[in-house]
């Protein structure tokens, strides 16, 4: 059987949550998210983030915490911004835009946005009202091709759209990962302070499910609650999302796992590098781009299964490898091995 470099959501779960899952398992428990459970994941969040004012919604998965949240946030009239590869764009199936709300699309290749980026953006749609007017910058961390922000970066950004009167979101599907590589500078308390929205994703670190959903900026909490519920994301035994944030962040697992898959990814890296290997984006995430001949792909694709991510020419490719929490070392040294022998 291939080993699966493709996501790290192949797996289920930490053995951790399954062993509280089912040690809760008879317990009976308020439902709709008020059970101890989920009430004392998100305080050990709002701790966390040193935030006791933002307000923690439990979702199921990434698409819908996306969906969710720019649909209730945005007036029928507002608009998105994303850069080009943004999951919102690419790998939703147009949810944001089945809820009347469009998105405006910037071309970036490290898949991160600044204001020089968005700045053309606005003055492009200022033909009031005849055009739909930007509201939220829509960002990920780590991005889909697994670079991170700086704390630098996120500041400029925030403050800009501050300035600009813009919602500042961020995706945050691998945000454990993005926080846990060797070149990152930001806390989670920094993203909470920079940030009207952004998520905390458990899906692809360690969870079953979940992700949750951190609503800073007071003005948009008002009300949330319908949007979960009227999306059919309020879940009646809210206590499995709970169980699982909850020992995802009272012993700092949620960074352990990612952190750990983080280093399994710089393994491959640092192979490929010393043997000259080109890449798409420079990442220190548990996401990498390599650009390798068609031939030694094929003959990787043998004993790996990945995505053949882009077409660089007639001979050489960029494929995407992810490790996940759960990557032992043994397909990681095969894969390293291929690469030693073949190049």
């Amino acid at each position: 059987m291939k080993f699966s470099f493709k996501n790290d959501y192949s797996e289920g779960c930490h053995p951790a949550i399954l062993q509280s899952l089912l040690q809760h398992n008879l317990d009976q428990q308020t439902g709709y998210g008020e059970d101890e459970y989920s009430l004392q994941a998100k305080e050990l969040i709002r701790k966390k983030i040193n935030s006791q004012n933002s307000e923690i919604y439990f979702v199921s998965g990434g698409t819908q915490a996306n969906l969710i949240v720019i649909s209730s946030v945005l007036k029928p009239y507002q608009c998105a911004i994303s850069a080009s590869t943004g999951h919102i764009l690419n790998n939703e199936t147009g949810a944001i835009e089945a809820t009347g709300h469009k998105i405006l699309s910037i071309e970036k290749e490290d898949g991160k946005l600044t204001p020089a980026d968005i700045i053309p953006v606005l003055e492009s749609h200022g033909n009031i009202p005849h055009q739909v007017m930007p509201k939220m910058v829509y960002i990920s961390n780590s991005t889909e091709l697994g670079t991170i922000y700086t704390l630098k970066e996120l500041k400029e950004l925030s403050d800009f759209c501050k300035e600009k009167h813009l919602y500042l979101f961020m995706d945050g599907a691998r945000m454990g990962h993005a926080l846990t590589s060797e070149i990152n500078d930001l806390t989670l308390e920094n993203v909470a302070a920079l940030t009207d929205i952004f998520y905390l994703g458990g899906t692809k670190n360690g969870a079953l499910i979940g992700e949750a959903i951190v609503i800073n900026n007071q003005d948009l909490q008002q009300d949330f609650a319908f949007n979960i519920k009227q999306k059919g994301a309020l879940l009646a035994k809210g206590r499995l999302l709970g169980i699982q944030f909850l020992e995802l962040m009272k012993n700092d697992l949620y960074f352990d796992l990612a952190s750990y898959a983080n280093q399994q990814a710089m393994k491959i890296k640092h192979a490929m590098e010393e043997r000259g290997v080109r890449f798409l984006s420079e990442t220190y995430t548990n996401q990498i781009f390599p650009i390798l001949s068609n031939d030694l792909i094929q003959k990787l694709s043998e004993k790996f299964e990945f995505y053949v991510w882009k077409k660089i020419d007639e001979n050489f490719s960029a494929i995407r490898l992810i490790t996940s929490w759960s990557t032992g070392d043994e397909p990681v040294n095969d894969f390293i091995e291929i690469i030693k022998r073949e190049l």
